[in-house]
């Protein structure tokens, strides 16, 4: 496949191979962009800034209405594409192509929903004869950085605000799974978005990224991946917004009184979707000591049935690591957590890229499994006596993207989500659940703003005040 630069579908004679993580078979090969390639593409999408500012929204919207259902008609090919050069199995990865119709549809339904409000000037002594309004108007260039987990959707998640606000954008797509976003430009293309609104530069992070961010023309920079990433960017990026979804290691917590079927059952499918590599997935549970020992037992009864596989078999439940090299991180920190005194309940064991569904109890507090974003299919069991107690540990971490609580008090539920220091609060759900309408984003270490097709979109454009003397 080619890069997307300007008018054109760019070719390279340096080419990136892009090899299925099960097996490492060549799925294809895209360009190698440098810093030249990214100024090219900045250049092309000043023009397309002025392109789209000036587009009426009725525009807008049809041609994100349009790529919505292309990608709906070749919804198939777009899962292959993503399991192929993914994680996700394919049953996964038909649900991120759905959702990603989902997020372009909600983008064009945003797009008539960018408004401004009249300003009383006359509520201050001396302004009687004032009269006016504001409203908003999009920002510019939005430097779009997108991660490997949910190259397609989350690619969406920055794109189809950003067209339906009227601005331009250069992305950068996940160097390991690169295709879905250009077959997600190829969609935008064919429903009749004008050349030069959007700008794919395919590349390594270590040629371009600097380039990327320091780059004064790029208004807003949106951001998804690891923490240490983010810090860089912010130091780098100068004067210009930017919004950051940077991961966590959610908590679930599980009283006394809660459905435990129903706990095991979503606990579980959020420990060990997209092998664990993702963002929401529920890493550490707190089970109220009363019903510790039957969860303990059904969460690693249902952990043993999981199949593990190759991710384009129907059959497959989790499918293989992004890459050894992350295989084998996760690896090491299971290595690591053994021998610090966690006690291993099942899995733990890794074959090439294929990592088991692992569970742990006795996890100590001092532990990367613990502490830190494993973002691999390690789940920690830990046993408290009270909502309190479970809420202290869940805070604990440096981390705040989601939180759960499985109980059938409200009492209970309230209580955790008023003291629970995260962006959302799942009640009797796991802590990955998302639609695409909502806000997303997190505290502390886990991100700037929020994402969600209107959310974003208040961060891409700007309120500009009228005022008329009359």
């Amino acid at each position: 496949m080619k890069m997307l630069i300007g008018e054109n579908w760019v070719e390279k004679d340096d080419r990136i191979e892009v090899r299925n993580p099960y097996n490492d078979e060549l799925v294809d090969t895209v360009p190698a962009g440098d810093e030249d390639d990214v100024k090219a593409a900045f250049q092309a999408a000043e023009e397309g800034f002025k392109i789209n500012r000036g587009l009426p929204v009725h525009q807008r919207i049809s041609i994100l209405y349009k790529t919505a259902e292309i990608i709906s008609n070749n919804q198939e090919e777009f899962a292959r594409i993503i399991a192929s050069e993914g994680s996700k199995t394919i049953r996964e990865a038909r649900k991120e192509a759905s959702r990603c119709i989902d997020t372009i549809t909600i983008s064009a339904e945003e797009a008539r929903r960018v408004v401004g409000e009249t300003i009383p000037f006359d509520s201050r002594e001396g302004s009687e004869n004032r009269l006016g309004y504001y409203y908003r108007f999009p920002i510019g260039i939005i430097v779009a950085i997108t991660p490997f987990n949910d190259p397609l959707n989350l690619v969406a998640h920055k794109v189809g605000p950003a067209i339906a606000g009227g601005n331009a954008v250069v992305l950068k797509p996940a160097t390991v799974t690169p295709l879905s976003a250009l077959k997600l430009g190829e969609a935008f293309i064919k429903a009749g978005l004008p050349w030069n609104i959007l700008n794919i530069v395919t590349g390594r992070a270590s040629r371009i990224a600097d380039a990327l961010v320091t780059d004064p023309r790029g208004r807003m920079i949106s951001f998804t991946g690891g923490t240490e990433a983010g810090l860089d960017i912010v130091k780098k990026a100068g004067l210009k917004k930017i919004g950051m979804e940077l991961g966590s290691n959610s908590p679930v917590i599980v009283m006394d009184d809660a459905d435990l079927d129903q706990a095991v059952e979503l606990s579980v499918s959020g420990a060990f979707w997209a092998v664990g590599q993702n963002c929401i997935g529920v890493q550490r549970i707190y089970i109220h000591e009363a019903v510790y020992g039957e969860f303990e037992k059904q969460f690693v009864e249902r952990t043993k049935k999981m199949k593990v596989g190759f991710q384009l078999d129907e059959d497959t439940d989790m499918g293989p690591m992004i890459t050894e090299q992350e295989a084998a991180r996760v690896e090491k920190w299971v290595g690591e957590a053994s021998q610090e005194g966690a006690e291993l309940l099942t899995g733990g064991k890794r074959k090439g890229t294929l990592f088991e569904p692992t569970v742990f109890k006795n996890m100590p507090e001092s532990s990367k499994l613990n502490c830190e974003e494993v973002f691999g299919p390690v789940v920690n069991l830990y046993k408290v006596s009270t909502l309190e107690e479970a809420i202290e540990k869940a805070n604990s971490v440096d981390y705040g993207l989601h939180g759960a609580v499985f109980t059938r008090s409200l009492d209970n539920a309230f209580k955790a989500i008023k003291e629970l220091d995260v962006g959302g609060v799942m009640v009797n759900d796991s802590t990955d659940y998302r639609i695409d309408m909502m806000p997303f984003g997190g505290v502390k270490w886990s991100g700037l703003g929020r994402e969600g097709i209107k959310f974003a979109l208040l961060e891409m454009t700007e309120p500009k005040v009228v005022c008329f003397n009359l």
